[in-house]
Order: structure tokens, then sequence, then C-alpha cells
């Protein structure tokens, strides 16, 4: 059984809202700039989310840990 892309999508786009945040919150506490944490925030969003899309296509394809479905018969 395979995910289909779209959850990749989902999945990618609703870690990256949690991750962004804390980006956005940590650059804020070492710059005190909100501007700056805002604009790094916004690369980053981009960035990952499409790493993660990548890589979570590319684990969708390895067997490792996965278990096999039961067969029915009919």
């Amino acid at each position: 059984m395979t995910d289909r892309p779209i959850r990749s999508i989902a999945k990618a786009v609703s870690w990256r809202m949690t991750g962004t945040f804390d980006t956005i919150l940590i650059s804020f506490f070492i710059t005190g700039k909100i501007k700056f944490a805002l604009s790094i925030g916004f690369v980053e969003l981009i960035t990952k989310t499409l790493l993660y899309f990548f890589h979570e296509r590319i684990w969708n394809m390895i067997k490792f840990g996965r278990a096999r479905e039961p067969e029915f018969h009919i």
C-alpha cells in the first residue's frame, strides 16, 4: 500500500506550518527583528516543504518497515 501524492503534499504543508512557526520564533528571539524572522520563515517554508515532499515520495518507494496487507479470498 502506498500513499497518493496528495497525502504527501498535505503532510508536508501541515508539518511545515508547525516548523515555520518554530523557525520564526527562534529567529525573532535571536535577532529581535520580526521582519527578519518572517523573511527567514518564508524562505524555509518554501524550501523545506519541497524537500519534505520529495523525501516522503522517496520513502514511499522503499519497502523497509512496511507490513503487507492481508489478502482476502472469497
